[in-house]
């Protein structure tokens, strides 16, 4: 198999490449303005992951699927939106908190959150997480939108993720404090950080973390860099 890469993509959207060749949308806020212009046109999208409604999550992923037909999975009350938008496929890519879906492969779990979620003005249920498992076994755990909370020690003993994906940007999210708490409770010895930089108010930045969690690799990438796992 191939080795695992993960491509940051601004904001909360991140490309990851599995080993087996899938390519895989995360939170596709290709319309964000820190997305690089090389990104915001896919030549190919095998799978479409989401963690909650709000537009800079959902951002692109109708567009996307009217391109390329990619399977969209995302949390109930959200992807019967998408379903009612033309979004095709949902029986079965919708699932709700502890649920999984099989993709080919790819293992999708859903799991808690704290934040909120809507868009045009409509509920879309509770936002979550997700686990992706990928076809060698290995783990990455996007954390959505969300402060800390206790529960994601059950996240790490449950999952046991090989890498989190967090966001610091403060404001709407936790900020590098509470990332640093994140990172405890789920044990992780590697970290993304995410959802900083977009917008001014979004303060939050991987130095400051990556000063708390000195036993912690942060992967202080810029938008269009990727690590590989």
């Amino acid at each position: 198999m191939a080795d695992t890469s993960l491509t940051w993509l601004g904001h909360s959207a991140f490309r990851l490449d599995s080993p087996g060749g899938k390519r895989i949308y995360v939170d596709p806020f290709l319309q964000g303005p820190t997305c690089p212009d090389s990104e915001r046109e896919p030549e190919r999208v095998d799978l479409i992951l989401l963690t909650h409604g709000h537009v800079d999550h959902v951002g692109s992923t109708i567009d996307l699927w009217q391109k390329h037909k990619a399977r969209v999975i995302a949390p109930v009350e959200l992807r019967n939106w998408l379903e009612a938008k033309g979004v095709e496929g949902g029986a079965g890519n919708d699932p709700n908190k502890g649920g999984t879906v099989n993709a080919d492969g790819i293992k999708v779990t859903v799991t808690n959150a704290h934040h909120s979620s809507s868009i045009e003005d409509l509920y879309m249920g509770e936002p979550c997480g997700l686990v992706v498992e990928l076809e060698d076994g290995k783990k990455i755990y996007f954390a959505g939108d969300t402060c800390v909370f206790g529960d994601m020690q059950l996240i790490r003993r449950i999952y046991e993720p090989d890498l989190a994906v967090l966001p610091i940007g403060d404001h709407y999210t936790m900020g590098p404090r509470e990332a640093a708490v994140a990172c405890e409770l789920l044990g992780v010895k590697r970290v993304v950080p995410c959802h900083w930089g977009t917008f001014p108010l979004l303060t939050g930045r991987p130095e400051e973390l990556a000063k708390l969690v000195p036993g912690v690799r942060v992967e202080q990438i810029e938008p269009g860099e990727a690590i590989t796992l």
